[in-house]
């Protein structure tokens, strides 16, 4: 065997069989696999993708077409440009419900994410049971949007309700709350703060995540706590704040079902309560007024992405991202 495999003076070197038809083989085997694996995936996610298209793009896509239209909801639409736009400019009502919600979204907002971190950092000592009252301080924020509670919630405003009934013990003659201009707000921006449970859960994350040394060596340093708060517990936290900011404003701008319940869905006493939404449903569902509708929804996007644009560009000045 080792004779056959000598090469003779002035003949061609002799080399092994070449393996690269069989790994050729298992490439083009490897690539099949692969293709058939992203096959899989993309069936796995074509419900998504369809409802994408279905539910989400192409009612947007209509509902920007029907903003430049005067549509009815039953009868033909009519292309009429810009029309419906210049009209917000004369609309009062419309005026009147961008004041509600924007007074809304800049009052309870920031109550709401104080009312989270302060609890937040209560329940970050250790407190014995914490799963516990982390659940139960959870719970408002998944039923704070139902109608039960909204409709509990002007129980509670009431004449007869249980605030005016707090008030009685101490002497003092309530009102009623939800039906009084000057508080039926007051009572929404409560209802909201009270829903703090979402961005406390997050805040609470976020204080786990602040390695305890910092707070030992400013100890050491003579820090009190309120120091080592606004010094530490604050800069550390800056993207978790930020993170609920951005959430909550969008949130809040498109609250709607509080409003509906609390006010009748009329947005009284005297449009107190008549959010940016409510009005939109009114005109949309109401005056059958859908191009109109239309138009008013594509400006409350315009807003929130205006705010949500804000908050980003701002964001280099006060969010410290640690390494």
């Amino acid at each position: 065997m080792s004779a056959l495999l000598q090469r003779r003076p002035g003949a061609a070197p002799v080399s092994e069989p070449s393996a690269r038809p069989r790994r050729a083989k298992a490439g083009r085997a490897g690539t099949g696999r692969h293709k058939r694996e992203n096959l899989a995936a993309y069936a796995f996610l074509a419900p998504w993708f369809v409802g994408l298209a279905l539910i989400t793009a192409g009612p947007l896509l209509a509902s920007l077409y029907f903003s430049f239209t005067d549509y009815n909801l039953i009868g033909d639409h009519e292309f009429i440009g810009w029309a419906n736009y210049e009209r917000m400019l004369d609309d009062a009502r419309l005026h009147s419900s961008l004041r509600v919600t924007f007074v809304y979204v800049f009052v309870s907002v920031p109550l709401q994410l104080a009312m989270a971190l302060a609890l937040a950092m209560v329940l970050d000592r250790g407190v014995r049971g914490l799963p516990l009252y982390r659940s139960v301080y959870y719970l408002p924020s998944l039923l704070g949007g139902s109608v039960a509670i909204a409709i509990l919630w002007r129980q509670v405003f009431g004449a007869q309700g249980l605030v005016n009934q707090v008030l009685a013990v101490f002497g003092i003659q309530g009102e009623g709350w939800v039906s009084h201009p000057d508080h039926a707000l007051s009572t929404l921006i409560v209802l909201n703060v009270w829903t703090f449970g979402a961005p406390m859960v997050i805040f609470l994350a976020g204080l786990r995540q602040i390695p305890a040394m910092y707070h030992e060596a400013a100890a050491v340093d003579g820090a009190g706590p309120v120091r080592r708060f606004w010094h530490i517990t604050v800069p550390m936290l800056t993207p978790i704040i930020f993170f609920n900011l951005v959430l909550q404003i969008i949130n809040a701008f498109q609250t709607f079902t509080q409003a509906f319940i609390v006010s009748g869905g009329t947005g009284g006493p005297s449009d107190s309560t008549l959010f940016y939404t409510l009005y939109l449903y009114q005109r949309g569902f109401g005056a059958f007024d859908m191009g109109y509708a239309s138009a008013m929804a594509w400006l409350l996007l315009m807003i929130i992405g205006g705010f949500t644009a804000v908050n980003f560009l701002a964001s280099k000045f006060w969010v410290f991202y640690g390494d």
